[in-house]
């Protein structure tokens, strides 16, 4: 049985976030048990290069406060828009990565006026039963670990991700939409961006030769189809 923490609620929590570069904003959307720097760190040069790149830590990652209770996708979603619009966004594209496709997804969803573009890697709409299982033994192992303060927030985000099902939001999504399959990816499989790809309106497929740690494994090649696909979708003279 998960202790959960003294604190405040998701509702009340204010992301912490980096904002970095100028032009058309790019909201960033973490996995779950990482946080900024770990997921995106070596592609954020490039992608803020001609734009104005938000990337906000979930709570209890980074440094944002852990949450005092569960996540939730709804709330999780639009602290993620909040902190965008904090830093001065009122539109921009979204790039989500693992979880993160959950969450991105689910702020398309639900803030379709301010989202111009999504881009989701390494993702899922719901964990297929595979995957589920391998989550289920991914809970049980960071539940008896001694975690580090920029996961302090891991066991509550893998049980939004073992939980969380955003296939209701896919028909609906009306911004351009690229899904990235990780090909050797054994955490979160390549079939599960074929759910993505197959259920989003018009969404393009694209594919990268590597693992889950896309940001290891492949971040030339990733931030090289993130930036293309924006700059054809999202320019940024537009």
């Amino acid at each position: 049985m998960t202790t959960q923490p003294q604190g405040l609620s998701l509702h009340d929590i204010s992301l912490s976030a980096t904002t970095l570069g100028s032009g058309p904003g790019l909201l960033l959307a973490h996995g779950a048990t990482g946080w900024v720097d770990a997921n995106f760190g070596p592609i954020l040069g490039d992608l803020a290069r001609h734009r104005t790149v938000v990337a906000p830590d979930y709570p209890g990652s980074g440094s944002t406060p852990r949450a005092a209770g569960p996540l939730d996708l709804d709330t999780l979603a639009d602290r993620l828009v909040a902190a965008a619009v904090e830093a001065g966004l009122e539109r921009f594209a979204l790039l989500g990565y693992s979880m993160g496709t959950m969450v991105a997804v689910r702020a398309a969803a639900r803030h379709p006026e301010r989202v111009t573009a999504l881009v989701l890697t390494a993702g899922l709409a719901y964990p297929l039963p595979h995957a589920r299982r391998i989550f289920d033994g991914w809970h049980t192992e960071m539940a008896g670990t001694e975690l580090p303060p920029e996961r302090a927030g891991a066991l509550e985000q893998i049980e939004l991700l073992q939980r969380a099902d955003t296939r209701g939001d896919l028909p609906g999504i009306a911004a351009p939409t690229l899904v990235i399959a990780t090909m050797a990816d054994d955490l979160v499989s390549p079939d599960h961006s074929d759910v993505l790809a197959e259920a989003i309106p018009g969404a393009q497929r694209a594919e990268l030769d590597c693992g889950h740690l896309v940001a290891e494994d492949a971040p030339k090649e990733w931030a090289r189809l993130v930036t293309g696909f924006l700059d054809r979708v999202v320019p940024v003279s537009g």
